[in-house]
């Protein structure tokens, strides 16, 4: 998120089993029916230079045509419909990228039109595209709502005009209120903000000044994460010269806390750690990744998650596209997740959420887990009583509260 399959082509037919396989582990549990559908468009007019996406620019090698990608994308869903059990619906769609709006909005309308079709969507469904403030317009936004789009999710990052150049964004800092601020107006009903902090020469003053222009625009939710300078991006080679200071991860915890405190106070309460809302303004399809559930991701790079079975497609799309043309499924590798890897990833998520951890979901490794849980509220890291819930300074040292209650289990 690993078995390579290489070039043959996998089984389109059949079933995909909806038995969850956490049983013998966990506590048994009724098959979730649910479904959410991440649909990835890999295109972007630049690239930001701490971005290790899955993207590519136009030129690149491996980049593709935009064209082939909506009918590669419409034969991924038929293979998804083919595969699945006829009882899932779709809950949760989720365009993201790369900047899907950079795609006329008929091919990200086509694709949902056939999730619609082949699986089924939801009455209520959450639709969701991300978006870069640039290429967000009254046009641009009447023609999302025209097919069904009802989240947007814009990428703010700062509004500091230093740090947006640092991080090779090209929008100028009051873009993003402004295409939230339209959005809101035209009628999206969910609209969030994404925001970076943590970039070098950002200091308290700067990030507190972005979070106050993000409350201006009235969103309901806020996302904020800490800079991570990922290896063989252009910011982590900037930084290995020397020509960008590392981050500081004391002003990062700082930042991190400011947020908090600012964005309550505003309303907006955290259910996740990089994430707050108001109330029923949070990212369904995330949490949906959070609490452990099924989706299938359609596009170049995107990984699938179905009751432990986990794979991932071919990461050019180029070669994505050639696979589905030619009848064959697009798949790069698989695994089948082991009774560790599930506790793993329940313990690792679901400390995330505002909910916490349940011991009850713990099964035989209630007990061992919940005498670390102890040892972590002792040091302040987790709150009093059950559910395990992490404190501010937990939320910040969450990786390690992580591996403290794993360890030996």
């Amino acid at each position: 998120m690993g078995r390579t399959v290489g070039s043959a082509p996998l089984p389109v037919s059949g079933r995909v089993s909806d038995t969850g396989r956490m049983e013998s582990v966990l506590t048994r549990r009724e098959p979730v029916r649910s479904l959410g559908m991440y649909v990835h468009v890999p295109y972007c007019s630049s690239r930001c230079g701490y971005c290790d996406f899955n993207t590519y620019v136009p030129g690149e090698a491996g980049h593709g045509s935009r064209e082939s990608w909506r009918q590669a994308a419409i034969d991924e869903v038929s293979l998804a419909a083919r595969e699945l059990s006829p009882d899932r619906r779709v809950d949760t769609v989720f365009f993201g990228g790369g900047t899907p709006t950079l795609l006329p909005t008929s091919d990200l309308g086509a694709v949902l039109d056939e999730i619609d079709q082949q699986l089924g969507l939801a009455s209520n469904a959450e639709i969701t595209v991300e978006a870069n403030p640039e290429t967000i317009s009254g046009e641009k936004l009447q023609e999302l709502l025209d097919c069904g789009i009802n989240r947007l999710s814009l990428g703010m990052q700062s509004a500091d005009q230093q740090v947006l150049n640092l991080l090779d964004r090209v929008h100028s800092p009051g873009t993003a209120v402004a295409a939230a601020q339209e959005a809101l107006a035209a009628g999206v009903s969910l609209v969030s903000l994404d925001l970076i902090y943590g970039t070098p020469g950002e200091d308290l003053r700067s990030w507190r000044s972005t979070l106050a222009a993000a409350l201006d625009a009235g969103v309901g939710h806020i996302s904020a994460y800490g800079l991570k300078v990922e290896p063989g991006t252009a910011l982590h080679r900037r930084v290995r010269r020397g020509e960008v200071p590392r981050v500081d991860q004391d002003y990062s915890a700082a930042a991190y806390d400011a947020t908090d405190e600012i964005l309550s106070a505003a309303g907006l309460n955290w259910y996740e750690i990089s994430n707050w809302s108001l109330a029923g303004h949070e990212c369904r399809h995330n949490l949906n990744y959070w609490r452990g559930g099924d989706w299938w991701g359609i596009g170049p790079g995107a990984h699938s998650h179905l009751a432990g079975s986990r794979w991932w497609n071919h990461r050019s799309p180029q070669r994505w596209a050639a696979a589905l043309q030619e009848g064959k499924s697009p798949r790069a590798g698989e695994e089948q997740l082991t009774e560790d890897q599930l506790l793993t990833e329940l313990v690792m998520l679901h400390i995330r959420l505002v909910q916490g951890l349940d011991p009850a979901d713990l099964g035989q490794n209630r007990n061992h887990i919940t005498a670390k849980a102890e040892q972590l509220r002792e040091l302040g890291l987790l709150s009093v009583g059950e559910p395990l819930t992490l404190t501010l300074a937990g939320r910040r040292l969450a990786d390690r509260v992580t591996v403290e209650l794993l360890e030996h289990a």
